[in-house]
Order: structure tokens, then sequence, then C-alpha cells
């Protein structure tokens, strides 16, 4: 059952205070922190060596690899993510605060897996596989965009309320 707060009926803040309290006491919290750095730096070697492989023709293994890696880490960051939601939120996927970040989830998602069917069935060259690659890539840099710019409104929101606390006291 959802619990009963939704950060977005609340003015001020992506949290309510009991959501705040569940996301800081979770371990899925600094999962999620130790998780998406790790997603970034395989998604940034991924991209070199696909960049090289369309370049020079040369790599493609290492390029297939890295695709696979970065794919795994999107998996593993969607399913604990997934669960840190149900924790803070009460749902395991599209709860208000997060909705939007959710939608597009699936789209990166999508073209991940798409890559994986493709590779699996043989269904595009090496080259079709590297921008189907690079496709998903594109999707997941809008996707961590709007991670990245949601928790940081929510930093400034945090911030700007115990300020005017300061100043109210």
């Amino acid at each position: 059952m959802p619990h009963a707060t939704n950060a977005q009926t609340l003015p001020g803040g992506l949290y309510s205070p009991e959501e705040r309290a569940r996301r800081d006491a979770t371990i899925w919290t600094p999962i999620q922190g130790i998780l998406a750095p790790l997603q970034f730096i395989a998604f940034a070697v991924s991209v070199a060596l696909v960049a090289r492989y369309l370049w020079t023709g040369e790599g493609y293994m290492a390029a297939t690899v890295s695709i696979l890696i970065k794919t795994g880490f999107l998996y593993i960051i969607m399913v604990t993510g997934a669960i840190w939601e149900k924790v803070v939120f009460g749902q395991y996927l599209f709860a208000p605060a997060f909705f939007w970040e959710d939608v597009f989830s699936f789209i990166v998602i999508a073209l991940h897996t798409a890559y994986i069917w493709a590779l699996w069935a043989g269904a595009l060259t090496p080259v079709e596989l590297m921008w189907l690659a690079l496709a998903a890539y594109a999707a997941y840099v809008i996707n961590a965009t709007q991670f990245v710019l949601k928790l940081r409104a929510a930093r400034l929101q945090m911030q700007a309320a115990e300020q005017a606390r300061g100043v109210a006291a």
C-alpha cells in the first residue's frame, strides 16, 4: 500500500518529511549512490570504445563487452532503484516525485535491450549495433540529466528550507 504522503502535493519539496526519513534510513540510498557513478564510468569507457570501433574498425569485441557491462549496470540500477522507490514512496515505480524519470528510464532500458536482442539474434551488422548502442547512450544521458537536475533541485529546496528555519529561529 502506498505511503500516505506524496511529495508532489506538498509545497516546496521533492520529499515529505516522512519520505526524507525513509530515504535517509534505507541501505538502498547509498547503493544507488555507488551504482550511479559506476554506471557512468562504464558508459564513458564504452562510448570511447564504441567511437574507436566506428572510427577505426578495430576493437569490436572490446566495444561489445563494454556495452554489455554498461547494460548490466543499467539493469541492476533499475531493479535497486525500484526497490528504493518502494521503500521511500511506497510503490516500485512511477511514484509522482520521479514519474517522468521512470518513464524515460523505460525508453533507455528498451534501447539497451534492443541492442542485446539484435546482438543475440544477429539482426544488425556490427556498425548498426554500435549506432544502436549510441542511441541507447544518448537516451541514458538524457535520463541521467533528468535525475541529476531533480536531485539538485531537491538539495537546493532543502538548503532553502534550512536557511528559512535558521532565519525564523
